[in-house]
């Protein structure tokens, strides 16, 4: 009989619609992030460097992108025979054929999974945020407290409490209420979405809430729990750890990677972060390019310069052209004569010869303002921007554009083309 002490189950089906354009093809944890990366590789890094070896990962949302890029788990050393990754996306059986309808729903779904390991302990993950931790010491903290239930949390300023889910705990760490995002909350330690559950109490759970509509976590399962006397605690983490959630928090994330100190560290030995690795040549820098502060991808061509900036693999970047403080994804070309600040450019875009992109006044998007914000031009993937126009602030560009889509040879600030509005393209 197959036996597991703990196994993962990874939640990778969101869309991340906060992030606009950058997953209006892909999942959200398979958004390039750091030059080389997608996001669900820190999740999976996490699980191989704390000595778990069978992952579930729950995909539903445009799930071909990230299918690929996990295959049969090698970079992970997750290719086995027992265990190893497995991507479980919604099915169909005798009885019914429905979507994930919330967090816990997909982990219910997966039942028949999970029970040919025969699990002591069940880890809950999340696929879209980055940080680094040893889930072993989590799970050693559970067995210590004779946990039914361990949600990893960190403290987050009392200002920023309300975004978060709270626990209130004693003295030993036992959770004694949860505040769901309170206007005026009781504590300041947020649950991170990371939960080790002991099998029994998930197993009655799941079951005893499978008729819930959306059946999520941390609105449902963990209430249930708590009503029922059992030991939920928390474990207090304090390394980096960050919602790559908004266009802003993504962008800057980037940003922290090229600092001189970077707080996040990608390049330690006993923590390394695990990716496809594609066959592709070294980059190339001519003798009139100029780079400072850069991350650099393999196979990426620098004619120009590049300042403060995340370049991805394969990335063309002509003669002339001035790159600042921007995300440039895997396979994109910048044309000659660009000036680009601070700009995301999402995979396989094609930017065309004298360029300006981020300039003008920063004012609202006049679609989706608290998406399109932070000052930056967003531009999603496989579009074209012609030569010759000027993009502003606070905009994003989606599909192949032409001249005639720009009054004026230019895309005012808070202005979008191609891109989605509340499900219609505009």
């Amino acid at each position: 009989m197959l036996k597991k002490e703990m196994i993962a189950m990874l939640l990778a089906g969101g869309q991340g619609s906060r992030l606009g354009v950058l997953t209006e093809k892909v999942a959200k944890p398979a958004v390039a992030f750091g030059g080389k990366y997608r996001i669900i590789d820190f999740p999976l890094s996490n699980c191989i460097n704390s000595g778990i070896d069978t992952v579930g990962v729950l995909t539903q949302y445009q799930p071909l992108r990230l299918n690929t890029h996990i295959g049969i788990g090698i970079p992970w050393d997750l290719d086995r025979n027992e265990g190893g990754v497995t991507v479980l996306p919604p099915y169909e059986n005798s009885s019914n054929s429905e979507w994930y309808t919330g967090t816990a729903n997909a982990i219910y779904q997966n039942m028949d999974y999970m029970e040919q390991y025969h699990p002591d302990y069940v880890l809950i993950l999340s696929g879209d945020h980055i940080y680094k931790m040893d889930y072993e010491v989590m799970l050693d903290f559970h067995k210590a407290n004779k946990a039914d239930v361990t949600i990893a949390c960190m403290p987050v300023p009392m200002e920023e409490a309300s975004r978060f889910g709270i626990m209130v705990t004693d003295e030993t760490g036992r959770i004694q209420e949860f505040e769901e995002k309170p206007e005026h909350p009781s504590s300041n330690l947020a649950s991170m979405g990371i939960y080790i559950f002991s099998w029994k109490a998930m197993k009655e759970a799941l079951y005893d809430l499978r008729d819930q509509q959306s059946c999520d976590f941390g609105k449902h399962i963990l209430p249930y729990c708590k009503n029922k006397g059992e030991r939920l605690f928390a474990y207090e983490y304090n390394g980096y750890w960050k919602d790559v959630g908004t266009l802003g928090s993504y962008w800057q994330a980037n940003m922290e990677l090229i600092d001189i100190i970077p707080e996040f560290n990608l390049y330690e030995e006993f923590w390394r972060i695990y990716t496809k690795g594609d066959i592709i040549p070294p980059q190339y820098l001519s003798s009139d390019a100029v780079v400072s502060r850069c991350l650099i991808g393999e196979g990426a061509e620098i004619y120009g310069e590049v300042y403060n900036s995340v370049i991805g693999p394969n990335v063309i970047i002509e003669k002339g052209s001035i790159v600042r403080d921007s995300i440039i994804m895997r396979n994109s070309t910048v044309g000659r004569n660009v000036t680009m600040d601070k700009a995301i450019v999402a995979e396989d875009v094609t930017i065309g010869n004298d360029v300006v992109i981020g300039c003008g006044e920063e004012v609202p998007n006049v679609w989706k303002p608290a998406i399109y914000a932070f000052g930056l031009a967003t531009i999603g993937e496989h579009s074209v921007i012609p030569d010759h126009v000027k993009i502003g602030k606070n905009t994003a560009i989606s599909g192949v554009t032409t001249p005639a889509d720009y009054p004026d040879g230019q895309l005012p600030s808070g202005h979008v083309i191609g891109a989605e509005k509340d499900g219609d393209a505009v």
